[in-house]
């Protein structure tokens, strides 16, 4: 077998629970190797264009399901992309660039934004975040329960 081409920083399982201090969201997210880039959940999603300052994104996400408090943000617009859906489907989403914490990891991660109510898990964590992770997709919570 192979070596790695890089030393790993953390094993994570198929699901954790991150938290993103910078949108004070704490959630559990499942990592998709299959997934390029990584989501998180949004609602109401408008662009914000102003003379004065570069473009935002306004948008309401959750922690979890439809029972749990809506938090309202309103953050840079980092880019705007073209993305596939396992359904074989097309769409342009936002990205953001945030922090993103998980057990005693933090990192920047972009996230494109999308309605998530119908999935499991409000956000999925993307190859793009996991660059230097390894996944054990019989695991989970190895950074902490929920």
């Amino acid at each position: 077998m192979k070596e790695l081409p890089y030393q790993a920083r953390a094993v994570i399982g198929r699901r954790e629970m991150v938290t993103l201090p910078e949108l004070d969201l704490y959630l559990c997210c499942k990592a998709d190797t299959g997934a390029r880039t990584s989501v998180l959940h949004a609602e109401d999603i408008e662009r914000i264009d102003s003379d004065d300052q570069p473009p935002q994104v306004r948008f309401v996400t959750r922690s979890g399901g439809e029972e749990n408090a809506a938090h309202r943000l309103t953050l840079p617009l980092h880019d705007r992309r073209r993305v596939t859906s396992t359904k074989g489907r097309s769409e342009y989403r936002y990205v953001i660039r945030t922090l993103l914490q998980l057990g005693e990891l933090s990192f920047p991660v972009e996230l494109t934004l999308t309605d998530r109510r119908r999935m499991r898990h409000p956000m999925l964590l993307g190859r793009r975040a996991m660059r230097r992770l390894l996944v054990a997709p019989g695991a989970s919570f190895l950074h902490g329960e929920p």
